[in-house]
């Protein structure tokens, strides 16, 4: 229990430090960093603590996604800001880099090669359908609470 509270804790600290710095680039006002830096610990180590529990990263960067969007409805109720400028940078530490790199250092391989490898292939299609149905889990889970809370009429009529 106190290894999985530490291991949350060291994965809310580095998350928190990259969605202030893209916070910093994209000109969110400095008292409002605190916020984006509390949202993107929070929907981070969420998806860090779903993973533990043995939730495919899919369904865990939905839920962590649709988590931090939201918080920042509410961040962005508060202090009269609109809940993106909290949330893009707060889900900028769970877009899958490292997917895509492998991805693409797979593919620069497989067109180096006289041969078409299988292993290659098969590693060029598993990371790259990875990277897309992660990146599909973040937008579409930072969008369904704004679609849901701002909603003019009611979901069941």
């Amino acid at each position: 229990m106190m290894e999985l509270l530490s291991i949350l804790l060291h994965d809310a600290f580095f998350s928190a430090i990259p969605a202030v710095g893209f916070a910093m680039v994209f000109n969110v006002p400095k008292r409002f960093l605190p916020y984006c830096a509390l949202a993107g610990a929070i929907g981070h180590s969420s998806r860090t603590l779903m993973l533990q529990f043995g939730l495919p990263i899919e369904w865990a960067t939905f839920a962590a996604a649709a988590l931090v969007g939201t918080i920042t409805i509410g961040f962005a109720k508060r202090h009269l800001a609109p809940p993106l400028m909290y949330a893009v940078a707060a889900i900028i530490p769970m877009i899958p880099g490292t997917y895509a790199f492998n991805t693409v250092i797979a593919l620069v391989q497989l067109t180096a090669q006289s041969q078409v490898s299988q292993e290659l292939t098969g590693q060029v299609i598993s990371n790259g359908l990875k990277t897309v149905f992660i990146l599909g889990a973040l937008s579409v889970g930072l969008a369904l609470p704004s679609l849901l809370y701002f909603r003019t009429r009611p979901v069941i009529q």
